[in-house]
């Protein structure tokens, strides 16, 4: 009788990472309950109340990220990995296991958000929500078990190499609303431990979890013994542009900070009056900074191309559920293609400005109407960066963007609140596109000129001329 019961799977080792992940940006690791004090509130785990990363998150983003690989490299990594499911008698079980992640006690971020009907500009009706993000700075333990078969160890190293390379270059967002900057991290600190299922001493190693062979350091491909291509996706048109903060700004968020505290500690700071409204602000490690939102800025940018579409005798509608996904009552939603990363606000003026509302009647104030504000105000080294990135892009989304960009540097089109009284207006210092293998730098010179001071002007110009002519 064979023993062929002893090599049921033809293992020939197993490879067991784990790595420390950690959160640049708040990530929203919803539990789906609509029921409780927010209405996103996190997942939690039920016994030690921790914050809790699901497998099937890491999981479905790793073999996302490898599926855009495959298209380029022309490679089948992403099956290889993690299975198929062509039918019953074709599909294969994933290689590759991923465990749940614990967090430590959650430290919460919360965030209100609405949504504006792009026909009036004003909020919809009941459509305000608030979000529990994760903070910045919050950490998972993340671990991976690698089933590798005999004659397969090459390919199945490397497959697992470029996907856990897109965490470590921070290439590779978690939770909800990654579209709008939520969920970026990295990993670093890996850790690997190879057992040999060939051996009876290995196989008894894996039963007791034995670490004594675990190998650490940074830079996964090399840890697991395999080179990998430096890839470039050209599937996506970037820019990223700094611009000046040329009057004041305000995202308004509660009356919940003062001093750059938030409202705990403010609270036990006296008798300090806050202010109705303050600018929008979120933790950076252990200063509390003013920000522009990923979801302020694409409501703000989606709202103008609707317009510019419009005046071009265009669907405007149509166009921009295209780039910034259909939230379709009636339809199938879709995702955003337009990715928006929230931005810092650097070196800004903080100031607390009281107001009052008038009676159009009368012309006097109206009756209890005194509320105040505290809006940020730029000098002359305050700057913020805008990041975009458009996933599959064509010619004249790529026009639509350029558009867009030119309201933006030249203040023609506002962030925020208070827009009717002057707030909100950027003015362009300079900008970078990258589009297929194609670069273009556009400045703002000392004589106040703007220039294309890298690039081809007249492609440009296509772009836009497709945006007229689709």
């Amino acid at each position: 009788m064979s023993a062929r019961w002893q090599k049921s799977r033809g293992l020939l080792e197993r490879v067991l990472v784990t790595g420390n992940l950690v959160l640049e940006t708040p990530a929203l690791l919803g539990s789906g309950d609509a029921e409780g004090l927010v209405d996103m509130p996190l997942l939690l785990d039920p016994l030690e109340g921790r914050a809790l990363l699901t497998g099937s998150s890491i999981a479905g983003a790793l073999r996302n990220y490898l599926r855009r690989y495959d298209k380029f490299c022309k490679s089948d990594y992403a099956e290889m990995l993690f299975g198929t499911e062509s039918g019953e008698s074709t599909s294969s079980q994933s290689l590759v296991f991923v465990d749940d992640s614990l967090g430590d006690k959650p430290s919460v971020e919360l965030r209100d958000g609405v949504a504006i009907d792009p026909r009036t500009g004003t909020a919809e009706d009941k459509a305000r929500y608030d979000l529990e993000l994760l903070k910045v700075g919050s950490s998972f333990k993340i671990s991976f078990e690698l089933l590798v078969p005999e004659g397969r160890e090459k390919e199945l190293n490397k497959g697992l190499a470029i996907a856990l390379q897109g965490l470590e270059n921070g290439e590779i967002s978690l939770g909800g609303r990654k579209s709008r900057g939520f969920g970026r991290c990295k990993v670093a600190d890996w850790e690997i431990v190879r057992y040999d299922m060939t051996k009876p001493e290995g196989l008894l190693a894996w039963l007791d979890n034995d670490r004594s062979g675990c190998v650490q350091g940074a830079g996964i491909a090399g840890l697991l013994g395999v080179t990998v291509e430096d890839v470039r996706f050209h599937d996506k048109f970037t820019l990223q542009a700094i611009f000046a903060v040329d009057s004041s700004l305000i995202i308004r968020s509660p009356g919940q900070v003062r001093g750059g505290l938030p409202g705990d500690a403010a609270s036990n700071c006296g008798d300090v009056c806050l202010p109705d409204a303050v600018h929008l602000h979120s933790w950076r490690g252990d200063e509390y900074v003013p920000i522009v939102s990923g979801t302020s800025l694409a409501g703000v940018l989606r709202s103008r191309s609707v317009k510019i579409a419009n005046t071009l005798g265009k669907d405007g509608y149509s166009l921009a559920d295209r780039l910034f996904g259909c939230r379709c009552k009636d339809g199938k939603p879709t995702a955003s293609r337009l990715w928006v990363e929230e931005t810092i606000i650097q070196n800004p003026l903080s100031l607390v400005q009281s107001r009052i509302m008038i009676d159009r009647f009368t012309g006097g104030v109206y009756p209890s109407a005194l509320f105040s504000e505290e809006p940020v105000f730029g000098k002359d080294d305050t700057c913020l960066e805008v990041k975009l990135t458009l996933e599959n892009p064509e010619d004249w989304e790529v026009g639509l963007l350029l558009l867009l960009l030119k309201d933006l540097w030249t203040g023609d089109l506002p962030l925020g609140g208070g827009s009717a009284i002057g707030r909100g207006r950027l003015r362009g210092i300079r900008a970078q596109l990258v589009y297929h293998d194609s670069e273009w730098i556009i400045a703002q010179e000392a004589d106040e000129a703007v220039r294309v001071t890298k690039g081809d002007v007249n492609k440009l110009e296509e772009f836009i001329r497709a945006l007229g002519g689709m």
